[in-house]
């Protein structure tokens, strides 16, 4: 169904003309000093009856005044937000860093559901004993070797947020250590951390040849939370080594944390 004609069905059902929809979103646009929320009667004529796409500002002011849901609207007009996280996924960056965060969509069921849908997560959230609100996506970047081949760069991490406490014993291999999500002022890191009084050391994995890196906590560095699912990307074959994973020299003397 055209989204046009959507929107004015929702307006005719509450018995607005389009005289009150204007009136209304200027009233927005005063409270909120942005007058980007104004809809002006031509304007939504147009939206109505020519097939025009409301920006951004005027789409919300929308959805305000006929109280409806912005991600509803979104739907009308084909933006595919139950995608999202598996398109996301589909375009890596660089750096490392923390994605969207489910508690903003859970309230609409709608990062529930992609949760559900991307196969590495799915069977975890599936536990009724868990909430997606208590969880944060990561993305390795593609820069980032630190824990290759533990944590391939591209991979996307779902993090506990609830556990800051660092598990430095009770494991018996590199697979049982726990990797945890670091937020530092410049950026992020991913992996086995360890703490020595007040500083926090990161271990990156043998194989990655990266050197270990120490910051003290709380000023430098700060632990966002536990990984408790991975969802891996394939290897690819990577380019020259980058400034972000400095390696170890060829017989270099540095021991591991």
């Amino acid at each position: 169904m055209n989204p046009g004609f959507r929107l004015r069905q929702a307006r005719e059902r509450l018995g607005l003309t389009y005289r009150d929809v204007q009136r209304a979103s200027r009233a927005l646009a005063e409270t909120h000093t942005r007058p980007q929320f104004a809809v002006q009667i031509s304007r939504l004529a147009d939206i109505e009856n020519a097939g025009v796409v409301p920006s951004l500002h005027k789409l919300y002011a929308l959805s305000v005044v006929y109280h409806l849901s912005p991600l509803d609207i979104f739907r009308w007009y084909d933006i595919p937000l139950d995608r999202f996280l598996g398109d996301s996924i589909s375009f890596a960056a660089p750096e490392t860093h923390l994605m969207a965060s489910p508690e903003l969509g859970s309230a609409t069921g709608f990062v529930d559901q992609t949760v559900r849908d991307s196969g590495g997560f799915g069977n975890f959230l599936g536990n009724p004993n868990i909430t997606a609100s208590n969880y944060r996506y990561g993305c390795i970047g593609l820069n980032d070797r630190r824990m290759d081949p533990i944590l391939r760069p591209g991979s996307v991490v779902l993090i506990d947020v609830a556990v800051h406490r660092l598990q430095e014993f009770d494991w018996f291999n590199e697979y049982d250590r726990p990797l945890y999500f670091v937020e530092l002022h410049d950026g992020y890191r991913c992996g086995w951390f360890q703490q020595e009084g007040t500083r926090l050391a990161m271990q990156p994995h043998p194989l990655s040849r990266c050197m270990p890196e120490s910051w003290k906590t709380p000023d430098e560095a700060e632990i966002v939370g536990r990984v408790v699912s991975v969802l891996s990307r394939l290897p690819v074959r990577s380019k020259a080594p980058s400034p972000e994973s400095p390696e170890l020299p060829a017989h270099s003397s540095k021991k591991a944390l």
